[in-house]
């Protein structure tokens, strides 16, 4: 019996189409120059040696032009560099890892609620919900504040945490930088909810020595994304400040801030966030270009807080009993999802190839010109990044994310693995995962990160990075000794 075969267009892998046609649309100028190259050559090969020396003697020019355009040229040459934005580099960052005794297991989390909230056992029924599908491991930490029943939020205890994460944070980074701590010029220290006075850059500044003509700066209340705030603002600086170092510390403390009410929407946040700070050392000095890990190219940020819904989404309050939470609206996700749409249609332009934006152009005038019911065109940006980093601020965070830029399970491994290792650590949320892909030895010369983090105001903030050079495994660091047991499989409910 004669062998039936299959349909010539079922057998065509469509995405080798894809891949010729970016292929093609990105290298359109190279197509076009090459034969307009070869065309040149020939014609040059055609008329011999003697008849190009005639067309040189032909074109006459006197001392006074050739002067006057080797002057235009000096002085174009010298505009264009002195105009052209100075490179900012990440020279190295350090992770903060807590002590073991700071460690809280879901049965030891769950104790506490219990003894904590004995009157309300919905609410404590509410947490365990909460826990079972957080996606955090057993490993997270709570400052030691918190261990105690009930919790005992002191001034004393909150600068005493401060001050762990924070001075070990930089201990670390110097260390690993060999950087003297006179070498400092700009300090930027963000903490979103634990503002005293004086304040955490003053803390640093008295216990490090450092210069009286430092620019230091503290920001505060500015959410999960303040990180990339602070990365912005030290690129501002270090535009306008040549051959300077800049030290950026991102954390959050949780001891002042672990909600000891019954309200659900208010508890949430207790069920996520964790102990964790990072530290970076960022320079415009040229000499720092063949060490340093990785390159600023783009900081790109959104700000919904026009919006009143964007706005109290994420709002510090007290409760009906008169204490202080960190109310999350139920809108929250919705309202990612809008600033997130906002930050890639800017940022897209800027690191999108050509073929992907040709695409996003002819859907959208498909849409507006013939039918309004096509689908949009949803940009691969896979093909801009290699790496992502998208902010652990809870599984369903990531799990949008992932479903809205279509992104693999690989795509999305380090923010997943640094959210059960380490919990919601906030601003330095990105770091740790950053450090995850480094330490799986991922992290190759020319690789494209984009750091993506939303905070409270509304804000969704984009960074992206290229790696300045092929990053070997390090031996230390917040993976140091757990990095081999993972990815590891996170169910979507663990039964307690």
């Amino acid at each position: 019996m004669a062998q039936i075969l299959p349909p010539f267009t079922s057998s065509v892998k469509l995405k080798y189409v894809k891949l010729g046609y970016q292929y093609l649309v990105n290298h359109i100028l190279t197509f076009l120059l090459i034969p307009i190259m070869l065309g040149t050559a020939l014609e040059i090969l055609r008329l011999g040696p003697v008849e190009i020396l005639n067309v040189l003697k032909s074109l006459r020019f006197d001392l006074v032009q050739i002067l006057c355009s080797s002057f235009l040229i000096i002085f174009v040459a010298t505009v264009y560099f002195m105009s052209k934005p100075r490179c900012i580099y990440l020279v190295d960052y350090s992770c903060y890892k807590a002590p073991i005794t700071c460690r809280v297991p879901f049965a030891t989390f769950m104790e506490h609620s219990r003894l904590n909230l004995k009157d309300n056992p919905k609410s404590v029924d509410f947490q365990m919900r909460i826990l079972e599908r957080s996606g955090l491991g057993e490993e997270t930490c709570l400052p030691p504040a918190i261990h105690y029943i009930p919790p005992s939020p002191t001034m004393e205890a909150a600068r005493g945490e401060a001050e762990d994460v924070i001075f070990g944070v930089i201990d670390s980074l110097l260390q690993k930088t060999n950087l003297k701590p006179k070498d400092i010029d700009i300090l930027i220290v963000n903490c979103s909810l634990f503002s005293p006075t004086p304040s955490l850059s003053a803390m640093v500044v008295n216990k490090y020595k450092l210069r009286s003509n430092i620019k230091s700066y503290n920001l505060s209340g500015m959410g999960c994304s303040a990180g990339l705030i602070s990365i912005d603002l030290a690129r501002d600086l270090l535009q306008v400040h040549p051959n300077s170092n800049a030290v950026v510390v991102s954390t959050e403390i949780i001891t002042p801030n672990y909600y000891q009410g019954k309200e659900r929407a208010m508890l949430l946040p207790n069920c996520l966030f964790r102990m964790g700070g990072a530290a970076m050392l960022l320079s415009n000095k040229r000499r720092e270009r063949r060490r340093a890990k990785y390159r600023l190219v783009h900081v790109v940020r959104t700000h919904k807080g026009c919006d009143d819904k964007a706005y109290r989404c994420v709002y510090e309050e007290e409760d009906p009993q008169g204490k202080v939470g960190i109310n999350l609206s139920k809108d929250l996700m919705v309202i990612a999802a809008d600033a997130l749409k906002s930050n890639i249609t800017t940022i897209g332009p800027l690191v999108l190839p050509a073929s992907e934006q040709l695409l996003f152009l002819f859907t959208l005038i498909g849409r507006k010109i013939f039918n309004p019911k096509w689908k949009p065109y949803i940009p691969d940006f896979k093909q801009a990044f290699e790496h992502f980093c998208i902010h652990a601020g809870g599984r369903a965070v990531i799990d949008e994310l992932q479903k809205n830029l279509q992104l693999s399970a690989e795509h999305v491994e380090a923010s997943r693995m640094a959210l059960h290792r380490f919990g919601n650590t906030s601003s330095s949320s990105l770091w740790y995962e950053l450090s995850y892909i480094e330490a799986k030895g991922r992290m190759k010369k020319g690789d494209r990160v984009w750091q993506i983090a939303f905070g409270s105001g509304f804000k969704c903030n984009s960074a992206v990075w290229k790696c300045n050079r092929s990053i070997k495994a390090p031996t230390d660091g917040p993976w140091q000794d757990c990095i081999d047991r993972y990815p590891v499989h996170i169910p979507e409910i663990v039964k307690l």
